[in-house]
């Protein structure tokens, strides 16, 4: 969790044309005082302009996140049933 945190304060860099105009329309709202926008003004002012981009980014994260669940617990079945088998445990 403490990754996703400083994930949040990094500064965006201005590396092209579209990060450039959402660098400088974030700025333009937040008006931080260094002058640096971070990642989590923009994730902020996307909530409050952009409410949907961000819902759906959420909602394919949150099938993603359960697909892999899924493929894990196969996975653990599998490793499970072959580590009962030459036990004679089936």
């Amino acid at each position: 969790m403490d990754n996703i945190e400083g994930i949040g304060k990094e500064v965006v860099e201005s590396s092209t044309p579209f990060k450039t105009w959402i660098v400088d329309y974030v700025g333009e709202q937040h008006e931080p005082e260094n002058g640096n926008v971070t990642i989590e003004m923009v994730v902020e002012t996307l909530a409050t302009e952009f409410p949907e981009f961000l819902v759906h980014i959420a909602e394919e994260n949150w099938i993603r996140g359960y697909h892999q669940a899924m493929v894990d617990i196969d996975a653990s079945e599998q490793i499970l049933n072959q580590i009962d088998e030459p036990n004679g445990k089936k």
